[in-house]
């Protein structure tokens, strides 16, 4: 049996996982790969750190001059994390001939078209599925069996973290300290959870996956971005009421040649398959000109999830051979197009706005929509024996610029408190 020696950059959870899945399951892996799979170096950063694992003291080491200068590695396994010094590492990794397996969303989405461009002056490989959706096969589904298709939309639930926090919310009445604190202690959110819930982990993903899915560069400041914090109990109920549950969605889609991308809560229709993914799972439901619609769902994070998508790269890698020269990388610049101003974003809305308990409130505000060519489909006013009484308003599909105009013009007025929150609402 032929054997093909890696490094791995990074020891914490995606780096064990790959250790134990590739020690676990050996054998499938040989009869599937042809090649006996093995670890020569993992690089760390203290060789003392307890993780809880045991591996041969001999593969670890602080320096990384073992791996790149050591041509018996042939794929360095890059699971550290992080931009730097991540990015560094895997540009000396192919300046030496290596093939590189990565699972950094943040630095594809940053320097993707850079890493690619290395790849190929290089002739060497760069795979790079675990770093969207964990052990979901989204990248290799766009890349190969979806090729023949003109890919229209994309709507995904990018990231387990705020999926978890929203369903407790939802199915359990918790609120959102609760939840996150729950998703804490369950280690899906980390001590310092704003990648997660400021959405910025899904928009690094939703970037990578726009990329490749519309053959376009997109930068990571291309992609509007809106966390989850300002969701309350109240807006829960009332989205149940409607017929709504609210998911954070990473969305993009191409409207006459220009791409729209956007990460923000949404309410989804409870009819939806989106809006039945719950827990920690993430799921991506993608609309094609010839498939039509398709969505891939499981676990979006993990060891042994993003692990397996490690370890399946590494496997195709294999596969076509780390000797042979003169490979290309799958491009994301086959086309330029126009990203869309946010402002053009057409989508209805949901409107918590805290007013006063007086007569003819109503009428003011929907006149002041009105003026920026915002109409009402549902409107809901509720008095809680209080001096402010909360307004839910469900619009007709309007432009954002529009609503956010009528929205600076209603907190202008005396009767109204404050405009609480608002929420898009896409009819998938």
């Amino acid at each position: 049996m032929k054997k093909v020696e890696i490094a791995l950059l990074g020891l914490g959870n995606v780096g064990k996982g790959v250790w134990n899945i590739l020690k676990e399951n050996k054998d499938e892996i040989r009869k599937r790969s042809g090649y006996d799979i093995e670890i020569a170096k993992i690089l760390v950063r203290d060789k003392n750190k307890n993780r809880g694992i045991e591996i041969p003291e001999e593969l670890i080491t602080t320096d990384y001059n073992e791996i790149i200068n050591d041509e018996s590695i042939k794929i360095v396994v890059e699971v550290m994390g992080g931009i730097d010094p991540a990015r560094d590492y895997i540009l000396q990794a192919m300046n030496n001939k290596k093939h590189v397996v990565t699972a950094n969303k943040m630095l594809l989405a940053t320097y993707g078209d850079e890493l690619g461009e290395a790849a190929d002056n290089k002739g060497v490989m760069l795979y790079y599925e675990a770093s969207v959706a964990g052990g979901i096969p989204i990248i290799q589904t766009i890349n190969e069996s979806l090729t023949a298709n003109k890919i229209e939309q994309v709507y995904g639930i990018l990231n387990g973290t705020t999926n978890y926090i929203l369903s407790n919310m939802d199915n359990v009445g918790m609120d959102f300290s609760d939840a996150l604190k729950e998703a804490q202690e369950k280690g899906y959110a980390e001590a310092d959870p704003t990648s997660d819930i400021e959405s910025f982990d899904a928009a690094y993903k939703l970037a990578i996956i726009a990329s490749l899915a519309f053959g376009t560069k997109v930068k990571i400041d291309d992609v509007y971005r809106e966390g989850i914090t300002k969701i309350t109990a109240t807006d829960i109920k009332y989205a149940k009421e409607f017929g709504y549950v609210i998911k954070l969605l990473g969305i993009v889609k191409e409207i006459e040649g220009k791409l729209e991308l956007r990460v923000h809560p949404t309410f989804v229709s409870r009819k939806h398959p989106l809006a039945n993914v719950n827990d920690a799972f993430n799921a991506i439901f993608i609309k094609g000109n010839a498939v039509g619609e398709l969505m891939l769902y499981g676990r979006g994070a993990g060891e042994l999830p993003t692990g397996s998508a490690v370890v399946a790269d590494i496997i195709s890698i294999v596969r076509k051979g780390t000797d042979i020269e003169d490979y290309t990388t799958v491009k994301n610049n086959l086309w330029h197009k126009e990203i869309k101003s946010f402002d053009e974003v057409e989508c209805k809305y949901y409107l918590r706005i805290l007013v006063k308990d007086k007569p003819g409130v109503l009428g003011e505000i929907t006149t002041a929509l009105g003026r920026h060519d915002v109409s009402l489909r549902s409107v809901i006013q509720r008095g809680e024996e209080a001096e402010d009484v909360k307004l839910i308003l469900i619009t007709h599909k309007t432009r954002e610029e529009n609503i956010q105009s009528a929205l600076k013009e209603i907190n202008q007025l005396e009767t109204v408190s404050s405009v609480e929150n608002l929420i898009r609402i896409e009819n998938l």
